[in-house]
């Protein structure tokens, strides 16, 4: 499958350099947008960046986007760890995985992994193995909150407090630490879910990357664990806590539950990304350990508000596309609807981690592909 259109992502060059030897359009981790705003995250930063659509050239087959601008997440969360440690080149990430907006709300969510070391090149045997042997818990990545959205001109700004129809809309982080949150506190019990805690995210162990809103609760879609060839989608509930900027897990039902499962048989393959389209969700698919594919998108009918535990069978789930990816470059690993075309088509951008030098135009410049879905199935 070939994209029917691409996207060129102009960021600012001096926003771009992360730190020495990476630059913010290297690795894409989620796209969303809203109006005329186009929102991406690098998931070694912890910053949402905000680029501005323009419109499409005379062709019809591309689109630009600028005036890029760039929202430290400290300026709205109060982060277990602060944005550097040592040095200005050691990044205390929030792995950003999850993108979504219920109107009110930009929802973020961080992977929630843990993270193995790897072996370097020129690494001696003992080297590389303490370095396979050795595994930390970044504090940031327990990022699971929601920004206040607020109209600006087509497109939309992020504030940490603002005031519509006399409701405050307030900036919020799921209570929790640099050791864990809520969820991963309670998930720690799940009889699923529980021993994959404790293990690395790119080990099949507990990995958020997908996060949708399913009317007044969020879907997390994990890349990993992948249980028998089956996939996990956790339903939550979040709600406003006793104290400000914080916010704790209410029930998912009339139970009382403060979650729920859903699982998805996508033959092995992880949750990549979750976009939702009217009452359904589409799923990106893909590997959950360090391969380069397959990459599929798949439509879970009826996803955007389950109401009930669900247990999908492959047959369930329709094929929507192929997507291609590189050797070692161009993994796609964010999705988001675009535009819809002429005929009434719905678009889908997608945005890939280990982007190839050939995406790469000038400074700081990228290309992000658009793909034609098809019509619905029956």
């Amino acid at each position: 499958m070939h994209p029917s259109n691409i996207v060129l992502l102009e960021f600012h060059p001096e926003r771009d350099e992360l730190c020495y030897g990476k630059e913010l359009r290297d690795g894409l981790s989620v796209a969303l947008r809203t109006g005329s705003s186009l929102w991406v995250a690098n998931d070694e930063s912890v910053s949402l960046e905000r680029l501005t659509v323009c419109a499409e050239d005379s062709t019809g087959k591309s689109s630009l986007t600028r005036d890029h601008r760039q929202y430290a997440l400290h300026d709205f969360f109060n982060l277990p760890l602060p944005p550097h440690g040592d040095t200005p080149n050691d990044i205390n990430e929030a792995d950003i995985e999850g993108l979504a907006c219920d109107g009110k709300y930009l929802w973020i969510a961080g992977s929630h992994s843990l993270r193995r070391k790897q072996p370097k090149d020129g690494d001696g045997v003992k080297k590389a193995q303490k370095r396979l042997a050795t595994i930390s818990a970044d504090g940031n990545r327990y990022l699971l909150g929601r920004i206040p959205l607020v109209k600006d001109g087509d497109g939309y700004t992020l504030a940490r407090e603002t005031t519509h129809k006399d409701k405050l809309r307030s900036a919020a982080l799921l209570r929790g630490d640099e050791h864990g949150n809520e969820l991963t506190a309670l998930l720690r019990e799940d009889e699923h879910l529980g021993p994959f805690l404790a293990i690395p995210g790119k080990d099949n162990g507990f990995d958020i990357e997908g996060l949708a809103v399913a009317g007044k609760h969020l879907l997390l879609g994990l890349r990993g664990p992948v249980l028998r060839g089956w996939a996990v989608v956790v339903e939550i509930a979040p709600v406003d806590d006793a104290e400000p900027g914080r916010l704790r897990l209410g029930p998912v039902d009339d139970e009382g539950r403060p979650y729920r499962k859903h699982f998805l048989d996508l033959h092995g393959l992880g949750i990549r990304d979750l976009c939702v389209q009217g009452k359904d969700i589409l799923v990106l698919a893909g590997p959950t350990m360090d391969l380069d594919g397959p990459v599929t998108l798949l439509r879970w009918r009826g996803g955007a508000e389950p109401g009930k535990d669900c247990v999908l069978a492959a047959q369930e789930l329709e094929k929507v596309l192929e997507l291609p990816y590189g050797h070692g470059v161009d993994h796609p690993e964010g999705i988001a609807l675009f535009a819809d075309d002429r005929q009434g088509g719905a678009a889908l951008l997608v945005v890939h981690d280990a982007a190839s030098p050939s995406r790469q135009i000038g400074d700081s410049t990228l290309v992000a592909d658009v793909f034609t879905l098809p019509r619905r199935g029956k």
